[in-house]
């Protein structure tokens, strides 16, 4: 039995850029936390008590299988390969997911899961998929899965989270510290463009992308790094009573992090 490490990811800088239809367009440093992961593996079936569902799977989550990314990328990668091995290997087979990582934290753990799911497929499948191909099927999944498939520890991830463009820097070593506050991104969005939406332009962009994360966190307070930060704090107000100050903001949250200090 295989364990596969599913990470999560923090954001050093999020940024809007402009809007693509309902979406936003952003450009954002992902950067992956080695010290937090959930695990995933394929059970036989009858190691779940004979549970024998089409698609099973087995974990602490906060939502219905139907709303699960692993769920949704068992669709996407079946209808992208209309494999029958993808079917014959989950009727056989469950998926055991210890999750670490908190849900509705903006610390990627859904995406990082679905990404995982597919590489974990495309492996023991022997589907032949190369990265861009996972990619484009996580995409249909959500927006930041593409950084999972692509396993980098640092990346400028731009578009609507479609391009992912590794960045060349020391991993840093993050504590994260998050509240028991479940944040709904498309809310904290929604009320981005409806009273904050200020989108930086080209130039900042650029700028931004060739910065080191460790001067981004140095130089940069929290507002100024997150545009996320100040919707979220609109609509959740007791997020202010988790702040201190010199911490980050990862996403649209709920997480804070700081770099850990040697």
């Amino acid at each position: 039995m295989k364990i596969y490490k599913a990470y999560a990811k923090v954001n050093i800088f999020l940024k809007i850029t402009g809007k693509r239809g309902l979406y936003h367009e952003i450009i954002s440093r992902f950067m992956r936390v080695n010290s937090l992961y959930d695990e995933l593996y394929f059970l036989p079936k009858e190691e779940f008590g004979g549970r024998l569902e089409n698609f099973y799977i087995r974990g602490n989550f906060s939502c219905e299988t139907e709303q699960n990314t692993i769920y949704k990328a068992y669709f996407a990668l079946k209808k992208a390969t209309e494999s029958d091995a993808l079917e014959k290997l989950m009727r056989t087979h469950g998926v055991e997911v210890k999750k670490n990582i908190p849900p509705f934290a903006g610390l990627g753990g859904g995406s990082s899961n679905a990404a995982t799911y597919l590489k974990m497929c495309n492996e023991v499948l022997h589907l032949g998929l190369s990265l861009n191909e996972l990619a484009l099927i996580g995409m249909e999944v959500g927006a930041d899965v593409p950084f999972f498939i692509y396993g980098y520890e640092s990346a400028n991830v731009s578009g609507v989270g479609e391009i992912v463009e590794e960045f060349k820097e020391d991993l840093l070593d993050f504590e994260i510290f998050t509240p028991n506050i479940e944040i709904s991104t498309p809310k904290i969005y929604q009320t981005y463009r409806r009273d904050f939406y200020k989108p930086i332009d080209g130039f900042k962009t650029q700028e931004l992308k060739q910065i080191s994360s460790q001067e981004i966190l140095k130089n940069m307070n929290i507002r100024d790094a997150n545009d996320l930060f100040s919707p979220a704090l609109q609509e959740y107000k007791h997020l202010a009573d988790n702040y201190k100050q010199g911490l980050h903001f990862s996403g649209s949250g709920s997480s804070f992090f700081r770099v850990k200090e040697n």
